[in-house]
């Protein structure tokens, strides 16, 4: 990923993830409306130091684009990535995080995975983007389909959290999907 590309909506601007960020993401993480939508990486919420590590790891990656997400007056409310990106099989795995509550259900997040999936059709020349969303965060599945992605499946009890198994619902979307609620103004 190119550490100078900006990608710009009408409500919120895209840029690349910086060692700056990493107080944001440590408070968001310890927030458990917030936590509870999202993996931490198979551990508890992260030091500063295990934060900064993890950021200074994903910078020096190719397999991996992650942005962040800002107001249009630059405040930092969460993240955005393409990881595991193949360019051979041109697929990559999808993955958003809004950790300021304050703009939760202000179509922030919706206007982020679409600038996302335009970035990863166009300029990475994918033909499939496919995540995972644990089954009751019923907002991002919303989210995901007014973005074109369509429900592939569920994996039974795959994450345990708070004492529970909780299923995880796999979504995706194809090129030519895409391709095609853009041509229809979605």
């Amino acid at each position: 990923m190119k550490k100078n590309i900006i990608l710009k909506g009408k409500l919120i601007n895209l840029r690349p993830l910086a060692l700056k960020d990493a107080p944001n993401f440590c408070k968001w993480f310890e927030d458990p409306e917030v936590s509870m939508f999202i993996s931490l990486r198979g551990r508890g919420a992260p030091s500063l130091k295990q934060e900064k590590e993890w950021i200074n790891n994903n910078l020096k990656t190719k397999d991996n684009a992650y942005f962040c997400i800002e107001t249009k007056e630059h405040e930092h409310i969460g993240s955005v990535s393409l990881m595991h990106i193949d360019l051979r099989h041109k697929n990559a795995e999808f993955g958003i995080s809004i950790g300021n509550k304050r703009y939760w259900g202000q179509g922030m997040g919706t206007e982020a995975t679409k600038k996302m999936l335009d970035y990863g059709f166009k300029k990475l020349k994918l033909h499939r983007i496919g995540l995972q969303v644990i089954a009751y965060n019923f907002r991002a599945q919303r989210t995901y389909e007014k973005s074109g992605f369509v429900y592939e499946g569920r994996l039974r009890d795959k994450m345990y959290f708070n004492g529970h198994w909780h299923d995880m619902i796999m979504m995706g979307i194809l090129r030519e999907e895409w391709d095609r609620t853009r041509r229809v103004g979605k």
